[in-house]
């Protein structure tokens, strides 16, 4: 018996060994399995800063949603460089510090290109240019700017209408007064708190000249360009330093301009070009 174990071991175990080199004779000679390749990493969302008080450039629809030119332009740019707007409110005189905070990534809410914020922040090229005009009841005499000595004109506070104002109304007597938002101004003007207003000249004809609140007002005096005050143009801000993000908004702005997209986004809003000079 014990003979007859030991033999049977030996066959066993030699037969165990053979197969085993089989299997790894059988596995070596086998090509290796090609490795998946790796997913495209997604980029992050972008996050633009608004203020969803400046009809037709940046409002809300009856739903809440945000929308305007200005919007339509931010998603239109983000669809160029592959990223998802996603949008955070903010009041407007603090756009820049929010930004600053990290809040958010831009701001895309028609602020202008001037000296005095770009030494805080940076800026894409412009998108478009509008000027700016004064707005009172089309009954006020006027003849200059001192004829309106003694008006009560609300702005937007932090705004370049502002700057303007308190550079060239208050001087010559009139009372400026700083809102949160335009559409502040709108209502205090209805309700007689206010003589009238400086704004964007298409913000203010579809925000509220065209509405049965603005009927009996109307622009007087020239039209308000001064780069001092306005700028060069509308921008896309960001913090300072951040050259790739820059370079991409260009590019997708560009894109957008060449490929009919701005022309698509502008019609639904403007019958002219509202990127100006």
């Amino acid at each position: 018996m014990k003979s007859l174990f030991v033999s049977l071991t030996v066959i066993a175990a030699a037969t165990l060994v053979g197969c085993g080199k089989n299997e790894t004779a059988s596995s070596t000679s086998a090509a290796p399995a090609a490795a998946a390749p790796a997913a495209p990493a997604e980029m992050p969302d972008l996050k633009v800063a608004i203020d969803p008080t400046y009809e037709p450039f940046t409002f809300k629809t009856p739903d809440g949603k945000p929308t305007g030119f200005d919007v339509d332009i931010a998603e239109a740019l983000c669809a160029e460089i592959k990223r998802k707007c996603v949008y955070v409110e903010q009041v407007w005189d603090s756009m820049i510090p929010g930004l600053q905070a990290k809040k958010y990534d831009v701001i895309v809410s028609s602020m202008s290109i001037t000296e005095e914020r770009q030494q805080v922040v940076d800026f894409t090229d412009k998108y478009y240019n509008t000027p700016s005009r004064i707005v009172v009841k089309s009954s006020t005499p006027f003849t200059d700017i001192a004829s309106l000595k003694g008006k009560k004109i609300g702005v937007l506070k932090g705004s370049t209408q502002e700057k303007y104002a308190m550079g060239e109304l208050r001087p010559a007597g009139v009372s400026v007064v700083p809102y949160e938002a335009q559409d502040q101004v709108y209502l205090d003007i209805k309700s007689g708190r206010l003589d009238g207003t400086v704004a964007d000249s298409v913000e203010v004809t579809g925000g509220f000249l065209s509405k049965p609140e603005g009927q009996g007002y109307g622009f007087v005096g020239p039209v308000l360009n001064e780069a001092k005050y306005y700028g060069s143009g509308v921008g896309i801000a960001m913090r300072q330093g951040e050259t790739q993000l820059k370079d991409e908004l260009n590019a997708a702005i560009k894109a957008i301009r060449s490929n009919g997209t701005y022309d698509t986004v502008s019609k639904k809003y403007f019958d002219f070009d509202v990127y100006g000079d």
